[in-house]
C-alpha cells in the first residue's frame, strides 16, 4: 500500500464537522493522538506496562496518528506522498550541510 492509497482509504472514515475546511479540528485530533502515544510510553517507563503490551498498543495509536496526519494533508489539499518527499528533501539537505543535529526549523 502506498501512502496515497492509505490516505484515500482512510478518508472514507472521516466524519467531522465542516470536512474539507476544518484543519483546526484534525490538527487538534493529531495532538490528542500523539499525546496518547506519549502517555503509553510514560506508563511503560513507570512500569505499568510490559514491552510486548506497549508495542501492541503503540501500533494502534500510531495508526490513529497516521490517520490524523492523512486528514491534515487532505484538509491542506495535498497528499501524504508529497509530504513524505518534502520531509526527505529537508532531511537530506540538513545531512548534506551537516545540520542534522541542532534545533530550529530553518537550519
Amino acid at each position: 500500500m502506498t501512502l496515497n492509497d492509505y490516505q484515500s482509504l482512510a478518508g472514507k472514515f472521516a466524519q467531522y464537522p465542516n470536512r474539507g475546511s476544518n484543519l483546526p479540528y484534525v490538527t487538534l485530533g493529531l495532538c490528542g493522538e500523539a499525546g496518547e502515544v506519549a502517555e503509553k510510553v510514560k506508563k511503560f517507563i513507570r512500569g505499568d506496562t510490559k514491552e510486548v503490551e506497549l508495542h501492541s498498543s503503540l501500533f494502534k495509536e500510531l495508526g490513529d496518528v497516521l490517520w490524523y496526519i492523512s486528514q491534515c494533508a487532505t484538509e491542506l489539499g495535498t497528499n501524504l506522498e508529497f509530504i513524505a518527499a518534502l520531509n526527505i528533501e529537508k532531511l537530506q539537505s540538513r545531512l548534506d550541510r551537516d545540520m542534522i543535529k541542532g534545533s530550529g526549523d530553518n537550519r
